[in-house]
């Protein structure tokens, strides 16, 4: 089939919840070919989705509207094979989506951190779309270049802070001086954190005055 999943798992169903698909970057992974089919979308969550898309709330509107474009777009990818079964059933929307994964042996797409937990110690597998954001971003280390937009002042004397296209923050040393504009920076060091990377650096461009100092 010219594909390089593995026959079991690109038969195994995947469920996706409300959150993974507001948020819009499940539909980007399906186009890739990274995440397969068939992919589940009960009955009872499209409700909730739409209650979402037809809050008063203009900003939660906005969001749930979002979400139906995204359905809508994973729907005409054949490469998603969506299915939208009506699940009988009550309670939490949570619950019946784990309930449901469970049964059908299927995992849990998701960028809900509760529900994540909640799935995990029921037994059922989590496919957490900002893991595998995270997973992607680019290794970066010390020496390494980078063109950046200093967005605003640090908290520190003299600092400027740059964000990547993928989130990560980055602090500028004697950067408040370029907030504003674009610079060339060299990493010179990388922090871990429980969300990520944290990276500091210095500007490249070096005037004649600083190199006379």
């Amino acid at each position: 089939r010219g594909s390089t999943v593995p026959d079991d798992e690109d038969a195994r169903p995947k469920v996706l919840d409300t959150s993974a698909v507001i948020d819009g970057r499940v539909a980007d992974v399906v186009g890739s070919g990274f995440l397969t089919g068939p992919l589940v979308f009960p009955h009872f969550a499209l409700l909730e989705l739409q209650q979402i898309a037809d809050s008063a709330d203009p900003r939660i509107r906005a969001r749930g509207r979002r979400g139906l474009e995204r359905l809508e777009r994973l729907r005409e990818d054949p490469r998603a094979r969506m299915t939208f079964p009506d699940e009988p059933g009550t309670g939490a929307v949570d619950d019946r989506l784990v309930r449901l994964a469970a049964r059908l042996g299927a995992a849990l797409v998701t960028t809900d951190f509760n529900l994540n937990k909640v799935a995990g110690l029921h037994g059922v597998d989590v496919l957490n779309v900002n893991d595998l954001a995270n997973a992607l971003r680019p290794v970066l280390l010390p020496g390494d270049r980078r063109t950046v937009e200093v967005r605003r002042e640090g908290k520190e004397p003299g600092q400027g802070i740059a964000h990547l296209d993928d989130g990560t923050m980055v602090v500028i040393e004697d950067g408040r001086s370029h907030v504003g504009s674009e610079i060339e920076i060299e990493i010179a060091s990388v922090l871990q954190t429980p969300s990520g990377q944290m990276l500091f650096a210095r500007p490249t461009l070096v005037t004649g005055d600083d190199q006379n100092g």
